[in-house]
């Protein structure tokens, strides 16, 4: 097979406005954070609703500072979803905090809130409860993860957050846009509900900047101390010291980190922006094509889009029952790879990690839908530079596979 045949798991959409901002930006000799993540910030907070915005080198850096600004101290219970990528968890350690999992829903990969409540309720009652060291500060916060762009419960995670005197920080890394539509009705942006919000945009995302993330947040505080920590400490507008307007002198007023975006990456993100909702129409058009295309294959089971929900279509994650399929995922995504297309699997949920297995005494069994959902998973190509050819040569190569 050609090389020129192969059908990627993600093939970016970059435009001309990105590469003449790109190099507009080159031209100019400041290419680390200026004038562009200053505008991007601004243009993001704009579109998403919020009055605070601080623009990162990742989703990561922006979970971490998130935590870092609000308070989380050592030995704090901080509740995650176990079916997540790495970072989401990760942060929660690099605070010295404990990361207490979740397990899924079986619907649609979200955190289980009934879960999540009845885990609150046994650590306020002393229970024991799974990860959960005998000695520490009892829970500081949530960190709910919108899985591949569908919202998790808001309202009920945000209730539990106020019962519980909680922060609620959204992991919203597949979320640009989606939607939810609140209890009295109204359609709201994830992430609007937050205490912060952080989002991605590598290269992979509805978005890109090829690698980066935002903070977002109405809270003036927390958004100038994570300014402040993403680049050294060095107090405010540090960016500026190499500019006409700013000063060679500096404090540094914290031991802060290297997380700031630089102007060429947010060059990228300005445009991308703009296109933000023609690219989730998009992705929403090849969802509807996919579930048309793949809706009556015998153990095929499709993704859905909850109601009172706008999907982003971030990830179309198909899941395979070896049983009534006659083939197990990992033989689906060889066959498909040696058909030309690219295939992933989002995710192998953190408690079956060696790290989480040997620091917190987790094991497979005790998150039984995240680990029979990592089993069964594929996620197909879904990005709006895919062809309509392609989409037919997927759709066709799936089929093929699973009939036989």
């Amino acid at each position: 097979m050609n090389d020129n045949d192969f059908i990627p798991f993600f093939r970016p959409l970059i435009g001309d406005e990105e590469i003449n901002d790109v190099n507009q930006c080159l031209r100019s000799g400041w290419l680390t954070t200026g004038r562009y993540a200053k505008q991007f910030e601004q243009d993001f907070a704009d579109y998403m609703g919020r009055t605070q915005a601080v623009a990162v080198n990742s989703c990561t850096a922006a979970l971490h500072l998130a935590l870092e600004a609000v308070g989380i101290k050592p030995g704090d219970l901080v509740l995650v979803p176990t079916y997540t990528f790495a970072a989401t968890a990760e942060v929660v350690r690099y605070m010295d905090a404990i990361p207490v999992l979740v397990d899924m829903n079986d619907s649609d990969f979200n955190m289980d809130m009934q879960k999540t409540e009845q885990i609150l309720k046994d650590i306020a009652l002393g229970k024991k409860v799974k990860g959960v060291p005998e000695k520490h500060n009892g829970v500081k916060a949530i960190i709910p993860v919108h899985f591949g762009g569908q919202a998790v419960d808001v309202a009920y995670c945000r209730k539990l957050c106020d019962e519980f005197n909680l922060l609620l920080i959204e992991d919203c890394a597949h979320c640009c846009p989606a939607y939810y539509k609140d209890n009295d009705g109204t359609w709201k942006m994830t992430g609007s509900s937050a205490d912060i919000a952080c989002y991605s945009f590598y290269a992979n995302k509805t978005i890109t900047t090829g690698e980066g993330g935002m903070a977002l947040t109405n809270n003036e505080e927390w958004a100038d101390r994570m300014r402040i920590m993403s680049l050294h400490g060095i107090s405010k507008d540090a960016w500026k010291r190499f500019s006409r307007e700013g000063s060679w002198f500096y404090e540094i007023t914290a031991p802060g980190f290297k997380y700031n975006m630089t102007d060429i990456a947010a060059a990228i993100g300005v445009n991308q922006l703009k296109r933000a909702d023609s690219f989730h129409l998009s992705r929403k058009t090849i969802a509807e094509y996919y579930t048309k295309k793949l809706s009556d294959i015998k153990g095929l089971r499709l993704p859905i889009e909850n109601d009172n929900i706008k999907h982003s279509w971030h990830l179309y994650i198909i899941r395979i029952d070896e049983h009534l399929a006659g083939i197990s995922r990992n033989d689906f995504i060889k066959k498909m790879t040696e058909a030309g297309i690219g295939c992933s699997v989002h995710y192998i949920p953190l408690h079956i990690h060696p790290y989480y297995k040997e620091n917190f005494s987790y094991e497979d069994k005790d998150f039984p839908i995240a680990y029979q959902t990592y089993t069964q998973a594929v996620s197909l190509p879904i990005y709006p530079d895919l062809k309509d050819f392609e989409l037919k040569r997927i759709t066709d190569t799936v089929c093929e596979i699973l009939n036989k």
